[in-house]
């Protein structure tokens, strides 16, 4: 099923994905490492899954070890709510209900060797200015410990979910004034991590918020388990309902519209710029020397392979427009160059 669902994915041109289980001792460590080795073996073509993030429930550091084993890019982990109080309101019971063990979840991750992490909270529990105000603080005190800050922040707003009878009217709602609000704060206390935002929020607020601070946004989701390789269930047992329903190639036909680059890249996680190595470029805003072309190459190998007639047109008008535009000369000649092999048919050049 895992593999199914890969070759799916990979048929829309994905190259990164988020590997998602619940906490359960249905899914223990062996088996999420068993479907990262069956997702990294798949292959369609040219194509194959680059870069598996992976959100599982907190583990011991020698698991992290393992994990950091099985070629994991980033560990994702959701406090939820940063409120103690409310935390085990929430939570009563079960391995959740320890607060402690979740928040420190990160350090754990960190001394077992795992290079890039993302928090986040799940924001309509508590006041989300004491969410702000706490991710903030999380982000720091990893990067005075470990010296090397959260690869990125997730902002999820609570959304209708079955069997959760809070997730329809939240104890704490944000409006999209807060949420627009909260994101630019975010992105002015922690200038380089990615921000990321969910299908949870609708096509036109999702648009809206490139212009507030977010860098990363999923496209196609489904949260339902094999959603992408059958409609037959497409709402059955969903995590929570979404807000933007488009496929990859609208969600890239609409970034083209406003000039962003679709990036598909993974060449830091393969060129070993992770950690604090990745820091230490991010921070001063040299990355962008390797993002910006590791982007349009990327760009360019989905135009070539999957993009519709439409998005490819546009898309290319686009690439090429943005390539002129590198005052570098040795640069340029280095990306035409890259680009002239990806034209003929090579694919995952990457600096």
């Amino acid at each position: 099923e895992i593999k199914i669902e890969t070759e799916a994915l990979l048929a829309q041109g994905h190259k990164r994905i988020l590997l998602l289980t619940g906490e359960s001792e249905e899914t223990p460590l062996d088996y999420v490492i068993e479907a990262i080795h069956t997702i990294y073996s798949v292959r369609a073509g040219k194509s194959y899954i680059r870069r598996i993030n992976v959100e599982i429930a907190p583990l011991e550091v020698e698991e992290f070890t393992r994990l950091k084993a099985a070629k994991i890019g980033t560990y994702t982990c959701f406090q939820e709510t940063y409120d103690p109080v409310l935390y085990k309101k929430y939570h009563p019971s079960g391995k959740k209900s320890n607060y402690e063990w979740r928040l420190f979840v990160m350090d754990r991750a960190m001394a077992g060797g795992i290079d890039d992490v993302g928090i986040g909270a799940l924001f309509g529990l508590a006041d989300y200015r004491f969410e702000v105000l706490a991710l903030i603080e999380h982000a720091k005190h990893l990067d005075e410990v470990f010296g090397c800050g959260p690869h990125t922040i997730s902002i999820p707003r609570i959304e209708p979910a079955n069997g959760a009878p809070l997730s329809t009217k939240p104890p704490h709602p944000v409006s999209d004034d807060n949420f627009k609000k909260l994101v630019a704060i975010i992105r002015l206390a922690v200038p380089y991590t990615g921000i990321i935002l969910s299908t949870r929020e609708s096509e036109e607020l999702r648009n809206e918020l490139f212009n507030y601070g977010v860098s990363q946004i999923s496209a196609g989701s489904r949260t339902n388990p094999g959603a992408y390789s059958t409609d037959a269930h497409k709402d059955s047992g969903a995590q929570f309902s979404l807000g933007d329903h488009r496929s990859l190639d609208e969600v890239i036909s609409c970034l083209i519209d406003q000039e962003y680059i679709p990036s598909f890249c993974t060449g830091c996680y393969r060129k070993g710029r992770v950690g604090n190595d990745f820091m230490d470029l991010a921070k001063p805003g040299l990355i962008k020397q390797f993002c910006m072309p590791n982007a349009i190459f990327t760009f360019y190998e989905y135009l070539f392979d999957y993009a519709s007639p439409q998005t490819r047109e546009k898309g290319l008008k686009l690439a090429e427009k943005l390539v002129n535009q590198v005052e570098n000369e040795n640069l340029k000649s280095k990306m035409k160059e890259i680009i002239s092999k990806l034209t003929r048919g090579e694919r995952d050049l990457y600096f």
